[in-house]
């Protein structure tokens, strides 16, 4: 799993979502902006992460163990029923 760069600061965080107040638009692929980095945190249950290029990477999250979003690079996730999530924003 990738990891955040040492020079990043975080800036902005989301609310807390769970599987039913998701926005669509995390649920297909998007991307951050250039310079920005994110971190998915799951604090209850589980969700699926997928990084969509250079090539497909898919990694269940869940509490302890959270998801790098690198700037630019086009991504979605899959909520499991139950989870409890938050995105966390970071840049230089």
């Amino acid at each position: 799993m990738k990891s955040l760069p040492a020079n990043v600061s975080p800036y902005k965080q989301t609310p807390e979502f769970t599987d039913t107040t998701v926005p669509a638009g995390l649920l297909r692929s998007h991307n951050t902006k250039q310079g920005v980095w994110a971190k998915i945190v799951v604090v209850e249950g589980a969700l699926i992460y997928r990084i969509l290029e250079p090539s497909v990477e898919e990694t269940r999250l869940e509490p302890g163990l959270f998801g790098v979003i690198e700037p630019c690079i086009k991504h979605e996730v899959a909520p499991e029923p139950g989870v409890r999530f938050h995105v966390e924003f970071y840049r230089a």
